[in-house]
């Protein structure tokens, strides 16, 4: 990841996607969270909205890890607008996980639409780093990536939205290639004489099952939590040694 990485995105992801992340996020993680006694680690932060639902949900520190400049900035602003008691639990780390000197900060680590966009190589570094951040017995939950490569392109429309007197509006299509799954953002800008602007960014996903994301977790330290079937979200404990 490059510090310039979601450039595009960053400006059109709150307007056309957070609210609906929002409730899903708090539909995911609002019980583990609420339930840390220790921290809550958000991996991937984004703009924040692990982070934010992090900070109501629970009364522990969060640390809120996101190394790109773009998502960083409306994190760092919503943050800004909170009232100080709740900006004093609140740490931003500006770098990778595997970058920042986190060691037993956190019983809770999520890590919310993130893994799918890592790379094998990638997510091996990322194992170790979260043990480390974790104590003993702590849990990681993580959105899973596609178990598979799409067999045909899959679209997806974004309501438009309306700022003022301009229109935002945006699609994802996620197409298989040589591998991968090429994951490319369109958005586009609209006034009362049509069309303002439009801007394309394009991501890659590396599919993964389940059996192959707890295998690798494993060789980690890593152990499924028991009774956590959600087909959505993976969760592990760290095993206490």
């Amino acid at each position: 990841m490059q510090p310039d990485d979601y450039a595009v995105s960053a400006e059109f992801y709150d307007v056309l996607q957070a609210h609906q992340d929002e409730i899903r996020v708090h539909h995911l993680y609002a019980r583990d969270a609420g339930d840390a006694r220790i921290g809550v680690l958000d991996i991937g932060a984004g703009t924040g909205r692990v982070t934010m639902m992090s900070l109501m949900e629970s009364r522990v520190g969060v640390h809120a890890v996101e190394p790109a400049r773009a998502m960083r900035a409306p994190l760092m602003t919503r943050l800004a607008a909170l009232p100080t008691e709740l900006r004093a639990r609140v740490t931003v780390h500006p770098q990778t996980l595997e970058e920042a000197p986190l060691r037993g900060v956190a019983d809770v680590a999520i890590c919310h639409n993130t893994i799918a966009g890592l790379a094998p190589d990638a997510r091996h570094a990322l194992w170790p780093a979260a043990a480390q951040a974790l104590v003993p017995g702590g849990s990681l939950l993580f959105q899973l990536p596609p178990a598979r490569l799409p067999d045909k392109d899959i679209m997806r429309v974004f309501p438009n939205q309306r700022i003022g007197e301009h229109e935002y509006g945006g699609h994802m299509v996620m197409s298989a290639d040589e591998g991968r799954i090429r994951t490319r953002f369109g958005y586009w800008v609209r006034g009362s004489g049509g069309a303002l602007r439009e801007h394309i960014e394009t991501f890659w996903m590396w599919p993964a099952t389940r059996a192959e994301m707890i295998s690798d977790l494993e060789e980690h330290g890593f152990t499924p939590l028991p009774g956590r079937t959600d087909p959505v979200v993976l969760a592990m404990t760290l095993r206490q040694w």
